[in-house]
């Protein structure tokens, strides 16, 4: 792990470090978490996704799948690249070269599903009017967020990493994010970073606050007991014929006459 000692820490970050990527990091985990505890006590009825598929269908066929699949690829590569250190890494045999150059390569294709997903269901959202209408204040905050995101995620990926020069993150950016979590940050770590780094790493935290206040409480409700569930068996109902139908009454009627 290249984490800085922390005495040098300490003597190297400015009061602007330790407010932008110590205090308000720290805050935004608070909010994630308590956030998510009063969510769930005070609006259980409203942890969904609140799917619009009856409204319109054609585009969120394709793009949900996009977005989706993008996501969760985008995620695992933020969990390595982040969590995990490069000497863990070389430890079980992936050199630094053999990792640079999956994580570029995936991590476009990941970035362009998620970029495209997000785009047809921002549009769809915004040039379907009954979309449109049901739109409420926290997805008016969440797509504009999720998308500078995810967009400064790309944009700084291509302009370092693909048409760059290369930068390791892992030495810097990686550093810092480990750090908070083990009560050890290192805010110098990052603040000498590249902007776009900086600012795809604020823009997350920042989601991480919106996070409990938005839609995307519905990723803790993943249907996963739906992957072990036996089938459920559908039987046509069947309906009696015309011809059937005449001749149960007949019978009746002859058999009611008989009884009289």
């Amino acid at each position: 792990m290249n984490a800085v000692p922390a005495p040098v820490a300490a003597a190297s970050a400015s009061s602007a470090d330790l407010l932008l990527w110590v205090a308000i990091p720290y805050i935004c985990l608070a909010v994630f978490v308590v956030g998510h505890i009063w969510r769930y006590r005070q609006d259980q009825f409203g942890w969904t996704s609140r799917t619009t598929q009856l409204l319109e269908h054609r585009w969120l066929r394709w793009g949900s799948p996009l977005f989706h699949l993008g996501a969760f690829m985008v995620i695992a590569g933020h969990v390595v690249g982040l969590a995990i250190p490069d000497a863990w890494t070389e430890a079980v045999g992936i050199t630094e070269h053999t990792y640079h150059t999956t994580a570029v390569w995936a991590g476009s294709v990941a970035g362009v599903a998620m970029v495209a997903g997000l785009g047809m269901l921002c549009a769809r959202r915004l040039l379907n009017r009954q979309i449109r209408r049901g739109t409420d204040r926290s997805d008016k905050l969440l797509f504009p967020l999720l998308s500078v995101t995810v967009v400064l995620g790309i944009t700084a990926t291509a302009a370092h990493n693909v048409f760059g020069a290369g930068y390791d993150y892992r030495s810097t950016v990686s550093v810092w994010f480990r750090g908070l979590f083990v009560l050890q940050p290192h805010p110098e770590a990052i603040s000498g970073a590249p902007l776009l780094f900086r600012l795809h790493a604020m823009s997350a935290f920042l989601l991480f606050a919106a996070w409990p206040f938005t839609r995307l409480v519905h990723v803790w409700s993943a249907p996963i007991g739906y992957l072990a569930r036996p089938y459920l068996v559908y039987r046509r109902r069947t309906t009696p014929t015309a011809a059937t139908a005449v001749g149960g009454r007949t019978r009746s009627a002859s058999g009611s006459r008989r009884a009289a």
